[in-house]
């Protein structure tokens, strides 16, 4: 009954949607993170069947479109127009169709589809994100519940990835491998990622499998997924300061040989082999303007989109108050200042000698850009969420449960409106804050030493 219940309720989330209230559609997300926290905990000892089940919950999705997100639009776009010869990079959705012009099949539907906004601005989409795009419209040309059902599949997949190469990890650091299913059987994992098609996930299979090697002392073929994830998603990229220790500090006590020429030597090998396949993943789509369009798409995420934010809101509270008005570019930039300070503290200071300390330290340093960033989407917490699951700390997963919170401004996704309720984000953050300094200051665990 729990199981045939639960499989109605994703039914629901994937068909119905768009039609149920928001106090109603909080209600049911409750009620499924309630059965996935009983079914992780009583299944524990039985991952053949936990894993049946959050692979048939998924399942539930692939004929649906999402409803919740309009992204999965320009991914469709993108990769059409890449399989009729053009660059995403350097030709905006708008300036086709502004001049009359339909590259592809049903340009028009994609268009409206996703918005104006999204339309008006250059890919900001990795290559390798590009090639799922690609594989999608070689696979399903005419079709858009074809494409998203090729799009689908490739996620599905990732997670059947991130799945294997995280158990092993749990096994080989001695952690019970049904930790993993607090990721992989999350219901907001399963909607956002399978159900909204966000690519988050292959990013972190990557990711998982990028640790899984460098784990292992395979370090030189750990770059190679690791660019592929960076390849997927660009938010890796803060984490790769923080591979200064692993490389370069000695496990002994000769604090002489704690830098070795060795040490730099790899730690520079290792960032050469990233650096040479993201470039040359990049090269198919270089062009004169491919520079300066990608780097102005992607400062808009510091200087000009807005949502679920935190302390970011409170700093353009403040700026109101001085000024009279918004100053997200000013804010964004030191933004961007003072998180890569930070990271460049946890990567000098902090310890990063083994896999639990390494990992810890990227959960820090992605939780203190997601907290002073100015936009927060659900899915971007699927990535604190997998680290989570490794280090012992619980707020990620207390924030997948309230990130439903945020939802509001998603309520009417095809309209206008998507005003946010600054005292629901106030309720989101204060259950996430107050958990996360709980246990980075008060309980006793050994994760929790911000500096250890």
């Amino acid at each position: 009954m729990l199981i045939i219940f639960s499989a109605v309720c994703y039914w629901i989330f994937a068909y119905d949607l768009q039609r149920t209230e928001y106090l109603k559609l909080v209600s049911l997300y409750a009620a499924l993170f309630g059965f996935f926290y009983i079914l992780v905990q009583k299944l524990k000892s039985n991952p053949k069947l936990l894993t049946w089940l959050a692979f048939s919950f998924r399942a539930v999705f692939l004929l649906s479109i999402p409803n919740l997100s309009q992204d999965f639009y320009r991914f469709i776009w993108d990769g059409r127009i890449i399989l009729e010869g053009f660059n995403p990079y350097i030709q905006t959705v708008e300036s086709f169709m502004s001049g009359g012009a339909y590259p592809v099949s049903q340009a028009e539907n994609l268009y409206q589809g996703m918005g104006a906004l999204n339309a008006s601005h250059y890919s900001n989409y990795p290559p390798l994100n590009q090639l799922c795009f690609l594989i999608a419209a070689m696979l399903a040309n005419k079709s858009i519940l074809g494409s998203v059902f090729v799009l689908r599949i490739i996620l599905i997949a990732a997670d059947f990835g991130t799945l294997y190469f995280g158990k092993k990890l749990l096994t080989l650091l001695g952690k019970p491998d049904y930790l993993i299913f607090w990721y992989i059987l999350n219901p907001f994992i399963i909607i956002e990622l399978t159900g909204n098609l966000h690519f988050e996930g292959l990013m972190i299979f990557f990711l998982m499998w990028s640790l899984y090697l460098l784990h292992i002392g395979k370090w030189r073929l750990a770059a190679i997924p690791l660019a592929a994830s960076v390849s997927v998603k660009l938010i890796p990229l803060l984490f790769l300061p923080l591979f200064f220790q692993w490389f370069t500090a000695s496990n002994d006590n000769d604090k002489r040989r704690s830098f070795s020429f060795l040490g730099i030597k790899n730690l520079l090998t290792f960032y050469i082999i990233i650096g040479i396949i993201i470039l040359g993943l990049f090269t198919p789509f270089y062009s004169a303007t491919f520079i300066e369009n990608y780097t102005q798409t992607i400062g808009l995420w510091f200087q000009k989109f807005e949502f679920n934010a935190s302390l970011y809101y409170i700093a353009r509270a403040i700026g109101y108050g001085f000024r009279g008005y918004n100053e997200i570019a000013t804010i964004g930039k030191w933004i961007a200042i003072i998180v890569f300070l930070v990271v460049a503290v946890l990567a000098i200071f902090r310890k990063n000698k083994n896999i639990l300390q390494l990992i810890t330290t990227m959960l820090l340093a992605l939780s203190f850009y997601y907290f002073t960033a100015t936009t927060v989407h659900p899915w971007y917490i699927a990535t604190l969420l997998i680290l989570s699951v490794f280090t012992g700390f619980k707020f990620p997963l207390v924030w997948s449960g309230v990130i439903i919170l945020s939802y509001l401004a998603y309520l009417h996704v095809d309209t206008s409106d998507k005003s946010e309720n600054l005292i629901v984000i106030t309720l989101e953050y204060s259950i996430v804050y107050g958990v996360f300094l709980w246990e980075l200051f008060i309980k006793k665990h050994q994760t929790t030493n911000f500096l250890s």
